[in-house]
């Protein structure tokens, strides 16, 4: 029997965002973001910087002084795209001014640079948790429509910046997380909202404008350029076949897909209407609004995939990492996080959405967050990483076999870099090793771990050394 391998056009690579990875958080005139005041994007966040508090964003990896040995390293893999997010304010310290910080500019110039003469395609995601902290404190976060014109006039100033250098990009990064962590992903906090669903919509309305808006300048400055929306799209089953968990599972599953339905379809389903009516919303929307969102859909559709979960009807559905908590499953095994691992969950989801839209995927976040560090021989051997890998791997080359269009897999993160939801440096993705301790203690030197070298493999051979 011929082994299965992926198709050339496949790319491999590798995802950061830059709040977890660059540092440098006040660095070359940036200014701060809605991560910097945060130990997590699900725990407390401060109003502002508090002098002498430790914040895991302020140093992170120094990814932004150590880019070029890190690029290095990913060619030395192999990696054929790297996704990265710009953040805002490095290129807009506050979000509202009427020029660009112009070190900001040169910084992901040299980075992009850098990644071409590697052999790198630049994935990059213009929004990433990453608002300008200004925007949320002087504006009160997305749910205000002036926000439109500041992302607009930043992503244009970028289009046309690196419009030689970017050809695939996304613009706000698992949009649908509006409902799991606001603050980190609308920049309003919802507690001080009269009506946090309200908040939410409006919120939402003004990024699918702005996200419309920053396609068609991206298909005006760089014709060949490819424009995604990106979602969390982790699934969960009903936790029996009880229809109470059927139905209300459904549901909470068309609750993400509404987002990628208005970005991909050009229009609000029907159904979004009973749920504003039940939740007391009205969405403000001036003339023109659903005209230019039914004018610029997106290309493909970027999503995360990390496990599954089930629902049970009534249950609690946000844990402490921002997730959905769900009810265990006695099928899978989890990691240290308590995250179940459901490789099959992955194929499952590529087939849903390939059948809901009928276009190109990407899978732009995969991976496994392990506590481990090197042993007595300073080796770092993660089998686990290794084994997720693959078996993720497999169900993807089945995906393509179903018919499912696939542009490629970027790996989360192929460097260790800060957990996003609980700001923790020892929940570690990576490929290879950051000496860095939760308390921000350590050398930051770079190790390979075994991982290295079988995703190197992996790459070289197309998927073809997958283990049995």
């Amino acid at each position: 029997m011929e082994l299965k391998q992926f198709p050339k056009e496949f790319l491999f690579g590798g995802a950061i965002a830059a709040n977890q990875a660059e540092g440098a958080w006040n660095v070359d005139g940036k200014g701060p973001s809605t991560t910097d005041v945060s130990n997590g994007i699900v725990g407390p966040v401060d109003d502002n910087i508090i002098e002498g508090k430790f914040y895991p964003s302020h140093e992170a990896i120094d990814f932004y002084h150590r880019y070029k040995e890190d690029i290095a390293l990913m060619a030395e893999m192999g990696l054929q795209c790297f996704r990265t997010s710009i953040a805002w304010p490095r290129i807009f310290p506050n979000g509202d001014e009427e020029q660009p910080n112009e070190k900001g500019l040169q910084f992901y110039d040299d980075l992009f640079d850098e990644l071409l003469k590697h052999g790198m395609e630049p994935v990059v995601t213009l929004s990433h948790y990453e608002t300008p902290l200004h925007l949320a404190n002087t504006y009160g976060g997305w749910d205000n429509r002036e926000l439109i014109g500041f992302f607009t006039k930043f992503s244009e100033i970028v289009f046309k910046r690196y419009k030689n250098k970017v050809k695939y990009w996304m613009t706000f990064n698992e949009i649908n997380n509006l409902h799991t962590i606001p603050f980190a992903t609308g920049a309003f906090r919802p507690e001080r909202k009269e009506n946090p669903v309200q908040a939410l919509y409006q919120a939402a309305h003004h990024q699918f404008v702005a996200s419309a808006l920053a396609t068609k300048l991206c298909k005006e400055i760089i014709p060949d350029a490819q424009m995604g929306a990106m979602l969390s799209l982790s699934v969960s089953y009903p936790n029996t076949c009880h229809p109470d968990d059927v139905f209300e599972t459904y549901q909470l599953r068309r609750r993400s897909l509404f987002f990628a339905d208005v970005q991909i379809r050009g229009e609000y389903p029907r159904y979004i209407k009973r749920v504003w009516k039940e939740h007391h919303v009205e969405v403000q929307m001036e003339q023109g609004d659903e005209e230019i969102i039914r004018q610029y859909p997106v290309d493909y559709l970027g999503f995360s995939y990390y496990r599954s979960t089930t629902h049970k009807a009534g249950t609690k559905i946000i844990g402490n990492t921002g997730g959905i908590i769900g009810t265990p499953n006695p099928y899978l095994e989890s990691t240290p996080w308590g995250w179940q691992i459901d490789p099959k969950g992955l194929r499952y989801v590529c087939n849903e959405l390939y059948d809901r839209y009928q276009i190109p995927l990407f899978i732009v976040e995969n991976g496994i967050g392990m506590d481990e560090g090197p042993n007595d021989n300073s080796e770092i051997i993660d089998d686990e990483r290794i084994r997720y890998l693959d078996l993720h791997l497999k169900e993807i080359l089945e995906a393509i076999e179903d018919g499912v269009e696939m542009m490629g897999y970027t790996w989360w993160g192929p460097i260790d870099i800060v957990s996003a939801g609980t700001g923790e440096m020892k929940k570690r993705y990576g490929f290879i090793y950051v000496d860095k301790d939760n308390d921000g203690n350590g050398t930051l030197d770079r190790k390979k771990k075994k991982s290295f070298d079988h995703y190197k493999e992996v790459i070289a051979s197309r998927g073809k050394n997958l283990f049995a």
